[in-house]
């Protein structure tokens, strides 16, 4: 595993359209992405309460990276769904393979870092400008949110997580090819019954991530490259039992997709292409409106 590639890499490597998922957040990918400069710093207010400086310092930045992002970025995205209709649809259309997925997934990942990377620099000179007392409550609100994960998940039975594990797949995939048939849904089951269970090894895992980034952002000198280790080379240090784990839930579930998406109908094909269809369009017209 190369170094960068956060905790939740295992996690996004399930998808197979990583990058479509992002998008499909809301209705509309338009309505969205033209607000992020709205919704972003209202999702950050969530874990920090910024001054009125900070704020006006966020927004200078965030709308820079979001300037850079829609010129450099959104065409990548459209290449990658062209690829992606092409290889699903075009006339040398060929039954998607693990390797293609794979493929996928390591380009929508490879796209995550090049924001992730830049929207780091951006918290961190905005953790330059933070009190103490902010900083506090940022991890109060993690600690927080490590209760509620653990009570949420822990308590849950094997049954339970099989359970949950299917109706993901199930509303991922129905999202994008309609309703299953009764094959499909088995195919999923079967799926889900072979993951191994890894909630209590993530919320490990978060715990000790979070005690280190408390430790680094008591900002002695220095502490913005070791937050940037914190934040960049999670998965390179992590325990092999639990990428062991995280690697056979991937071949599951990406063998479940492949699966699945070689045999739709037509009518879910149909679905599908309109579906890719309908995020190129928005991708061209948010490209379209970028300011000169």
């Amino acid at each position: 595993m190369q170094a960068g590639q956060g905790l939740q890499r295992p996690w996004r490597r399930h998808l197979l359209w990583p990058l479509l998922l992002l998008l499909s957040a809301c209705s509309s990918t338009t309505f969205v992405y033209n607000r992020l400069d709205f919704i972003l710093p209202w999702y950050l207010d969530r874990y920090v309460d910024l001054d009125r400086t900070q704020s006006e310092q966020l927004d200078v930045e965030l709308g820079e990276l979001l300037q850079w992002h829609r010129s450099e970025e959104l065409p990548g995205y459209l290449n990658f769904l062209n690829d992606l209709a092409e290889d699903l649809h075009g006339d040398l259309a060929s039954p998607l393979t693990v390797a293609r997925l794979q493929s996928y997934a390591d380009r929508a990942e490879q796209a995550w870092f090049r924001v992730r990377d830049p929207g780091l620099e951006l918290l961190l000179r905005l953790g330059d400008d933070l009190s103490q007392e902010q900083i506090d409550d940022f991890i109060a609100v993690m600690d927080k949110k490590q209760s509620k994960y653990e009570r949420k998940y822990l308590d849950r039975d094997d049954e339970e997580v099989v359970e949950d594990a299917f109706e993901s797949l199930e509303e991922t995939l129905e999202d994008y090819l309609g309703r299953l048939d009764e094959s499909q849904l088995q195919r999923l089951r079967v799926a889900a019954g072979a993951l191994l269970r890894s909630d209590a090894i993530w919320l490990r895992e978060r715990s000790a991530w979070t005690a280190e980034l408390a430790e680094a952002l008591q900002r002695k000198a220095g502490w913005q490259q070791r937050v940037r280790g914190i934040v960049r080379d999670w998965e390179a240090r992590l325990d092999p039992e639990v990428q062991a784990i995280y690697d056979h839930n991937t071949t599951v579930v990406q063998a479940a997709i492949v699966d699945v998406v070689n045999s739709r109908s037509d009518k879910q094909d149909s679905r599908l292409r309109k579906k890719i269809d309908g995020f190129r369009d928005d991708l061209v017209l948010l490209i379209s409106q970028q300011k000169n």
